[in-house]
């Protein structure tokens, strides 16, 4: 008898034991199960592609290479079948050089704030501005090396801004600007000084001041989600494409709106020197904002991806340029072909537009065409289809 239950006893035990170690490993594996679960998750959420923003505004800065920007938030929108906030009645841009206020979209009224997309010219307003686009609209705008877009903006309104009338060119508008420049005259010369700083809502003819420039600066970039730079088109494009989570083709341009060469005015060293002077607020705003692109591309994309993305982009673009245009390249206001593509003439610019190869299919030829189309035929287009009700807009072109 005390043998049975000496055997007993410790079979009893062995199965205690037994039973302590199963659930042991069963405990193991549960929790190794259970972290394998979320490494899975995880890594599917990792692997997931990002969502398209589809609702965006982008500020049109002035001689920024901004009509080719448009021209792909137009192709956006047609592609997603999207709503534009789009100039009302005969006008062509929203209010400017008017402060923006939201009366100035066509049918905002009964639309209210139901628009995804907002692309043309308007001197920025916020709040006005809010009132039009949905809460989680993503904004962003293009900044230009203040020099180059001097000579540009001189150029191309020379017909029109006051202070360029009289003087012979550009370096001679530069000796001297306030003998040409008179700043009550603020709405016929905004283009001849910080015009950047005028599109951004702010006075150009505000004194160079560190801690009211600081102050803007902070409010554009509480404002903007992105602001981008004219001189550096292609990388600006991939990083809008990674952080718009678009795609290649989305991005994917002719440039549009450019001059050419034979009416570029050279700047003296002296004149590029004074420039920084005369338009100190737009330096520095492009100072800021040309460091804190290539900070947010280092701190997201890479330099290395950036370099794959660029060349992939210009791999694409020589691609359609090959099935689309005309020797691939634009041409002369006198060598357009089509009249209803010639891009609007200013100053002394001579605009330079597309000739399309005949024969296309009927889909690659409506590809290509919106590809060159300018900015005022593309607008009255979406304005005819978006507003079948109302008059069409007279362009005064071909």
């Amino acid at each position: 008898k005390p043998l049975k239950l000496f055997f007993l006893s410790r079979n009893i035990k062995c199965l205690i034991v037994f039973s302590l170690c199963l659930g042991l490993v069963f405990l193991s594996g549960f929790f190794h199960m259970k972290n394998k679960t979320n490494v899975i998750s995880e890594s599917h959420e990792e692997l997931l592609p990002c969502r398209a923003k589809t609702n965006v505004m982008f500020l049109k800065t002035h001689k920024t290479a901004s009509s080719t920007i448009l021209n792909i938030m137009f192709r956006f929108a047609e592609r997603y079948n999207l709503t534009v906030a789009l100039p009302a009645n005969e006008f062509f841009h929203l209010g400017y050089p008017e402060t923006f206020q939201a009366q100035f979209v066509e049918e905002f009224q009964t639309i209210g704030q139901n628009y995804n997309i907002m692309c043309n010219h308007l001197r920025f307003n916020p709040s006005e501005v809010q009132k039009v686009m949905a809460a989680n609209t993503f904004y962003f705008s293009i900044l230009r090396n203040p020099i180059l877009l001097l000579e540009s903006s001189y150029v191309y309104y020379k017909d029109n801004v006051p202070a360029f009338k009289t003087s012979k060119d550009v370096n001679e508008y530069l000796a001297s600007p306030t003998k040409y420049y008179h700043p009550a005259n603020y709405k016929q010369n905004m283009y001849a000084r910080n015009i950047m700083w005028f599109d951004f809502g702010y006075d150009n003819n505000a004194e160079d001041n560190k801690k009211y420039i600081q102050t803007v600066l902070k409010e554009i970039e509480q404002n903007f989600h992105l602001i981008l730079i004219a001189d550096y088109f292609d990388e600006s494009m991939i990083l809008l494409k990674h952080t718009l989570c678009w795609d290649l083709d989305d991005v994917i341009y002719f440039k549009l709106n450019s001059r050419s060469q034979d009416t570029v005015q050279t700047l003296t060293p002296e004149s590029k020197e004074r420039v920084k002077a005369w338009c100190s607020l737009d330096w520095e705003l492009y100072l800021h904002f040309n460091q804190s692109f290539w900070r947010r591309i280092e701190e997201t994309i890479g330099l290395e991806e950036l370099e794959n993305g660029v060349n992939h982009l210009r791999r694409r673009q020589k691609e359609l340029m090959e099935i689309c245009l005309l020797n691939q390249e634009a041409v002369g206001k006198d060598h357009i072909n089509n009249k209803a593509l010639m891009p609007y003439q200013s100053g002394a610019a001579n605009i330079l537009g597309y000739n399309l190869k005949q024969d296309l299919d009927n889909k690659t030829l409506r590809t290509c065409q919106k590809m060159v189309m300018p900015e005022l035929q593309y607008m009255s287009h979406l304005y005819a289809v978006q507003h079948p009700h109302k008059k069409r807009k007279q362009l005064g072109l071909p």
